[in-house]
């Protein structure tokens, strides 16, 4: 062990002081780089926001995916339900799960701003729409849809969207694909019109879609997919695979 010592005393001796210099600031850089890294991965962000018009059902998603329950009789909500919690279907699984950070942000237009100091910190968005009443407010949603998807955070930091078509359970419900193709119709329509007047379009960061096409989310810098839930009959597993495709256990 004191050779191989010796010998590297010597080695270094015969080395010419830059090269020591230069190896050392490489280790030094390298030693940094992957300090970073490691706390990067560890501050990846567990928020999960839910979005969308009032009375889609954001709110009895948010006590369903907490405790398994509605919580019928208490669903209005002017103030964000904000909350850290396993999800409820996972309680009786063995091994360290990751809570998840779940905030229903208010769908009343004066209360949206909210939404803007959330999105910097979120993993992903679930916006929902109420499958049952959807025709008369699919112009509604698909204006708050579309500022989502144009703010330069969205778009920049390519944050996945999830369009839950919730209320899938009554039989008068319109399916995700019905859904998806009018929601695309009407953001089109919107694109459309607010290309029209440029400069004035002064309330959203980006444009959508490729100029010259129609509409598609598969268009979108961030990706953008359709499910179903039902938050009244405990049906959410689509929700679930998505916040844990993002927040890893």
């Amino acid at each position: 062990m004191e050779q191989l010592i010796h010998r590297v005393e010597e080695w270094v001796r015969q080395q010419p002081i830059e090269q020591i210099y230069v190896a050392f600031a490489v280790l030094i850089f390298t030693i940094s780089f992957f300090g970073l890294f490691r706390v990067l991965r560890r501050s990846k962000s567990n928020t999960i926001l839910l979005a969308g018009l009032s009375g889609s059902g954001k709110t009895v998603l948010f006590y369903q995916l907490r405790d398994g329950s509605p919580h019928l009789g208490t669903v209005t909500s002017m103030e964000p339900n904000d909350g850290t919690f396993v999800l409820h279907s996972e309680l009786e699984k063995n091994g360290k799960l990751k809570p998840v950070h779940l905030i229903d942000v208010p769908g009343h237009s004066r209360l949206r701003p909210k939404l803007d100091e959330l999105l910097p910190h979120s993993a992903g968005v679930i916006f929902v729409v109420d499958s049952l009443d959807f025709l008369p407010n699919c112009r509604a949603a698909a204006e708050y849809l579309y500022d989502i998807l144009t703010k330069a955070i969205i778009v920049k930091r390519r944050i996945p969207m999830l369009i839950l078509c919730n209320k899938a359970d009554k039989v008068t419900a319109h399916s995700k694909e019905f859904i998806r193709k009018q929601l695309e119709k009407e953001i089109d329509k919107l694109r459309a019109s607010r290309s029209a007047i440029s400069t004035a379009d002064i309330a959203n960061d980006f444009t959508l879609g490729i100029p010259g096409e129609t509409f598609a989310f598969s268009q979108c810098r961030n990706k953008v997919t359709v499910a179903e839930s039902s938050g009244l009959t405990r049906e959410v597993s689509q929700v679930e695979q998505f916040i844990r495709e993002l927040v890893k256990p």
